[in-house]
């Protein structure tokens, strides 16, 4: 809104009106402006909670390792992230931009999926929550509009890179002069650096371009779901998932505003997306957002997320990276979610197949797998046995988090590496 009205000034010469048109200015005043919102609004929303005797049953000291007590803290504070990615964004955002308009539905389907999660937890008193196939239908759902939205809207496109090579002289990277709609997306440690849906879907002809549409919207729809759900599973200590995605929000950043810009797309020899700059401005709320709900998720915790949060900010990342072509990067960028998902997976089937054969049988203490590391073999199920007893010492929670994260940085450092190694 604040976007249009100093446009508006800029065009009847009002004097610095025009910084507005800036996104690096606009960029640095969301995230302020976000940081701010969720670390002052965020104190009152908890006092509210805390007086209204809002919260969800969590660990009591008797289970845990380390004598930790997390009775009574306020759930529900992915709340305080939801608004203050979108109130910067409605004030600095252009909201006829798609991108924008997408990233804002993202955040409150999503949002609106998790609160009523923990909605069923808080007042319903139902630790199981929203079933589980109402979580994947409304996953699958925003999958299908986001993938749907990217084939049919004429405003998504993109300039294709190309290569110029002359005798004697070096390798020169263009971008065409004509937008058009591709289902090309950037693939790492490949020389062309880019990968077409519809080449892989070749053997369907003339068809072959509607085909690779209908693939990526159903990889769409996947990346979705996998890596919203792999954002819930990381929400399990103080920090943790908070501190995680903020890192893979600046990386994603940083892949926004180099696609959005035609020289550094050029000189990196990535696809140029006319109109993402928009997705610099929500993702740098989002950021602001996440440091700002930080100073009070931090350990010891005084504020829960919840699915209200973790839900939300799994999903904004995955329709992000899809929005900019940078999909196939996940698997790397989000490798913690990764490997938590993985090793809830393999903790079920390894469970089950010594279930089959009458035994009691566990491949990690507990999982996802940051719980493994806190966790004594005291804790787990009587007459069963684990698979991976590493570490013998247990280790502390802020210990854990804080290690996660170096993680997550060097996976963030790998991701914007991969653009040059091919």
């Amino acid at each position: 809104m604040l976007y249009y009205l100093f446009e508006w000034l800029h065009q009847q010469g009002f004097p610095g009106a025009g910084m507005f048109g800036y996104v690096s200015f606009r960029a640095l005043m969301a995230v302020i402006l976000a940081l701010l919102i969720s670390s002052i609004w965020g104190n009152k929303f908890i006092d509210l909670m805390k007086r209204k005797q809002i919260s969800e049953t969590q660990r009591d000291a008797s289970i845990d390792p380390f004598g930790i007590k997390k009775i009574g803290v306020p759930s529900m504070g992915g709340v305080i992230i939801i608004f203050s990615i979108l109130i910067p964004c409605l004030l600095l955002g252009r909201l006829g931009n798609i991108y924008m308009i997408l990233m804002l539905i993202t955040t409150i389907w999503l949002g609106s999926l998790g609160f009523a999660d923990d909605y069923i937890k808080t007042f319903k008193k139902d630790k199981e929550g929203l079933h589980g196939k109402f979580k994947i239908i409304g996953q699958v759902g925003l999958g299908l509009i986001v993938g749907l939205t990217l084939y049919l809207s004429p405003n998504v496109v993109i300039r294709e890179n190309i290569e110029i090579k002359n005798p004697g002289q070096e390798m020169r990277v263009i971008h065409g002069r004509n937008e058009l709609k591709s289902t090309q997306t950037t693939i790492p440690f490949f020389k062309s650096n880019n990968l077409d849906y519809a080449d892989l879907v070749a053997f369907m002809g003339k068809y072959k371009q509607k085909a690779g549409w209908i693939l990526f919207v159903f990889i769409t729809i996947f990346v979705v779901a996998a890596v919203s759900n792999g954002a819930n599973l990381n929400d399990g200590m103080d920090g943790m998932a908070a501190g995680n995605s903020a890192i893979i929000g600046v990386t994603l950043g940083i892949l926004a505003y180099v696609s959005s810009h035609i020289e550094y797309a050029r000189y990196l020899n990535i696809m140029y997306i006319p109109g993402s700059e928009e997705l610099v401005i929500f993702i740098c709320a989002f950021i602001g957002a996440l440091i700002g709900f930080l100073w009070y998720n931090a350990y010891p915790a005084q504020v829960f997320m919840g699915d209200t949060g973790s839900l939300t900010i799994g999903g904004i990342i995955a329709v992000l990276a899809i929005a900019i072509h940078k999909e196939l990067l996940i698997p790397i960028l989000c490798g913690v979610f990764f490997v938590e998902s993985l090793s809830v997976i393999l903790q079920r089937f390894y469970y089950k197949a010594g279930k089959k054969r009458g035994i009691k049988q566990r491949l990690f203490k507990r999982a996802p797998i940051h719980d493994h590391f806190r966790t004594s073999l005291d804790l787990v199920e009587s007459g069963c046995s684990v698979k991976f007893l590493r570490p013998n010492k247990l280790v502390s929670e802020p210990k854990i988090v804080i290690r996660f994260w170096i993680v997550s940085i060097v996976l963030a450092a790998i991701t914007i590496i991969t653009l040059k190694i091919r």
